[in-house]
């Protein structure tokens, strides 16, 4: 199936008409043919059978038939609205052969354009996007608890829907819980806290499908302004608030450099330690892993991150997966710019150049196509482009056009990139067209050698060289049996410390460390996971002592795969790794399962 992007510019720089068709690799909808615009859901979420139950309804714009991605869900009945009557007729439906990622076509045929269809259908205990948590796996071990993860193509699994990026949609939901439980979603969630078991929801704006969410579970909130605030499990909720709390500062610093958040609120829900990602940016609710919890605010950059989705990805969305850079790479540029505004360029200096030490790793790794940013996914499951590469090497280019063209003015082209593409979803080439136009002068980058070729090219803004000289030298120094102050370090400096020493480190000299800074009973998780990596390697048994309790409570893939795959090196190793594995398998998230058992294998 061949990738097609059919582009025409005088829509783009005029604003007439409609977007161009596109033809999503990963969708079997056929938009040009009947496009779903509005969502309603009403669901029943059952705890016992691990499903949620109930109907979706969508309203329709074209003649049909209308074609939308499911996978795994029961289809038990499609009704089509009569208008005439008015009143609820039954239709027919064709369900699909199901591929192993793309699931299953759903075709239903429209008696009239503009037809509103109901769907009744009831999801998979093993649904991919859904997590059912029991009480133990949670971290107040009292009440079950529920989340969603719809990235990339898994909405389709708990709603049948034109799975796309490129198709935005507005919806609303009334989700029917246990009384004890409170829901909520990525959409104008209500601040009464009353348990009622029947909340109401709705989400105005248009937005792509793989920012549905809902979490369902024992959630208290904390407001933290006017505008922002914290969901969590009462046990959780104190130290995320503290931790979160420069919240509404970084919405103030965007603000200021890239225009108002259109989003009204800004909320963070904490999810459970088996949160497979850092977080994710559904709009009005971000979903953060608690792993980011550190206790001194070192790891808030993965808040800046999902905030700046409100405007990179949310705001302006990648048309297809194939463009996922366009969502990335400017929200990792915009997180450093936050990060920068609010703790100092030296700070945003060393996350950026971590960020950077992590995608040149990676790359080694990878097949000169997984280093594109404009990455060829036909016939792929579209996880396999979401590396570091749409991050780190997407942000680098975008420094890079930043220096080319000074940064007074890239940040007003940036403000007018987002004004101009606001509440749409757009392709690599409507980006690379409308920066030619608006900022010609950076054709002093070669941009489609970093876009369109593997690797890094030369010449990139990369932060200056001795922002970890202070580190280094303490490097030069435990190798040398001299001391080192580590006073003020945060998480960044202790992570280029860890890394540049050898990675043959024996043992002896992991116990010289941690009898002097505890590394093994450490409360970050960015530090114990380079830390136990270490211990693997080195045998060193106080590590590992942490090393099992953390994989059987941490579901966070960050951490699961170079833990993984460092034990996975020896049998020995192996043969661990597969007995913890067999002992968490139940807490982690699918996602989490399918990237451990391809580590295994």
């Amino acid at each position: 199936m061949r990738y097609l992007v059919l582009f025409t510019l005088a829509l783009v720089l005029t604003g007439c008409g409609q977007l161009p068709r596109r033809v999503d690799v990963h969708s079997y909808a056929q938009p040009e043919m009947a496009r779903v615009r509005h969502l309603k859901l009403d669901l029943e979420v059952l705890f016992g059978e691990r499903q949620l139950v109930g109907s979706a309804a969508l309203s329709v714009e074209g003649h049909g038939p209308l074609i939308l991605d499911t996978h795994s869900l029961t289809i038990e009945r499609v009704e089509l609205w009569n208008p005439v009557r008015r009143n609820w007729d039954a239709g027919s439906y064709t369900l699909g052969k199901a591929d192993p990622v793309l699931g299953a076509r759903l075709e239903i045929p429209l008696e009239m354009p503009h037809q509103s269809v109901r769907i009744f259908y009831r999801t998979s205990p093993k649904a991919t996007a859904l997590q059912w948590l029991d009480p133990p796996q949670t971290a107040g071990k009292k009440h079950p608890l529920l989340f969603t993860q719809s990235e990339s193509i898994y909405a389709r699994t708990w709603v049948p829907i034109q799975d796309s990026p490129g198709i935005r949609i507005t919806y609303e939901a009334r989700i029917r819980t246990p009384k004890e439980l409170f829901a909520v979603m990525s959409a104008d969630n209500s601040k009464n806290r009353a348990r009622t078991g029947d909340y109401l929801f709705e989400m105005p704006e248009r937005i792509p499908p793989y920012l549905l969410a809902l979490a369902v579970g024992d959630l208290d909130y904390r407001a933290l302004s006017h505008r922002t605030g914290v969901y969590a499990e009462p046990v959780t909720l104190g130290a995320a608030a503290s931790e979160f709390s420069d919240t509404e500062r970084m919405v103030q610093a965007i603000e200021q450099m890239y225009g108002p958040y259109r989003w009204k609120q800004y909320d963070i829900f904490v999810g459970p330690p088996s949160f497979p990602i850092g977080g994710m940016e559904n709009p009005r609710l971000t979903f953060a892993t608690p792993t980011v919890l550190a206790g001194d605010k070192s790891l808030v950059g993965l808040i800046a991150h999902e905030l700046a989705h409100s405007w990179s990805g949310n705001l302006v969305t990648n048309a297809t997966w194939r463009d996922f850079w366009l969502n990335e790479g400017f929200t990792t540029y915009l997180e450093n710019r936050i990060q920068e505004k609010l703790y100092g360029k030296l700070r945003a200096d060393k996350e950026f150049t971590i960020e950077l030490g992590e995608l040149r790793e990676e790359m080694k790794r990878l097949a000169p196509r997984d280093q594109i940013l404009w990455v060829n996914l036909d016939g792929r499951d579209p996880e396999e482009g979401f590396t570091q590469v749409p991050y780190a090497k997407g942000a680098l280019l975008l420094r890079t056009l930043e220096r080319a063209v000074g940064r007074p003015r890239w940040d007003a082209f940036l403000q007018d990139y987002f004004n101009r593409f606001a509440f749409q979803s757009i392709t690599t080439s409507q980006f690379l067209d409308y920066l030619r136009l608006k900022l010609p002068e950076t054709q002093s980058v070669d941009v489609s050698r970093w876009v369109y070729e593997p690797g890094l090219p030369d010449g990139g803004a990369v932060p200056p060289e001795g922002v970890f000289s202070a580190i280094d030298q303490a490097v030069a120094n435990f190798q040398q049996a001299k001391p080192f102050p580590v006073t003020g370090w945060i998480t960044q400096d202790w992570l280029r410390f860890l890394r540049q020493l050898p990675e043959t480190l024996p043992a002896t000299s992991l116990r010289t460390l941690d009898d002097a800074y505890h590394l093994s009973s450490t409360g970050n998780s960015e530090i114990l996971t380079q830390w136990l990596r270490m211990s693997i390697r080195a045998n060193y048994e106080p590590g590992l002592a942490r090393l099992e309790p953390f994989l059987l409570s941490v579901g966070r893939q960050k951490m699961l795969r170079p833990l993984y795959t460092e034990l996975a090196r020896t049998p020995q190793g192996k043969a661990k790794a597969r007995d913890l594995f067999a002992r968490a398998r139940s807490s982690y998230h699918p996602l989490a399962v399918a990237l451990v058992e391809g580590i295994l294998k």
